[in-house]
């Protein structure tokens, strides 16, 4: 990674005060990751629960510095607005990728992952990997 171009990082949840929190926890976990831009996605655009189009291309969009953009979802309708704006070409920058991971453990991996100077590849590769964590 060049010190211009870090892969951007989405977090996509119902809720913004979950996005948010997942956001701040990995970038903290990461050591601050201050190169690696991440933007939480949470919630409506009235600050209900739910997932706004809206919210999601303007994150990827204040995320993108050229590297691609990985985009983690929590659930269901979550995943489905990523798939939706994907499909239309247009709606989020070029590079951009639905990551299938576990939301909390693969953002801290691809925060970490990121911050290392990985492309996105890898910080794909990183994220899918966290469904492997194992606690016990």
């Amino acid at each position: 990674m060049s010190e211009e171009k870090p892969v951007g990082i989405v977090l996509v949840s119902h809720s913004a005060g979950v996005a948010a929190a997942v956001a701040e926890l990995a970038k903290g976990l990461a050591g601050g990751a201050a190169a690696v831009p991440v933007a939480p996605a949470g919630g409506t655009e009235g600050g209900g629960l739910g997932t706004s189009a809206e919210l999601v291309s303007a994150a990827a969009a204040s995320v993108d510095r050229g590297a691609g953009v990985a985009v983690l979802t929590d659930l269901g309708s979550a995943v489905l607005t990523v798939k939706a704006l994907l499909a239309e070409g247009d709606e989020l920058p070029d590079g951009t990728r639905l990551v299938d991971a576990p939301f909390l453990e693969g953002a801290v991996a691809a925060v970490v992952t990121a911050a290392a100077g990985a492309d996105l590849d890898a910080v794909e590769a990183a994220a899918t990997e966290a469904y492997g964590y194992r606690k016990v």
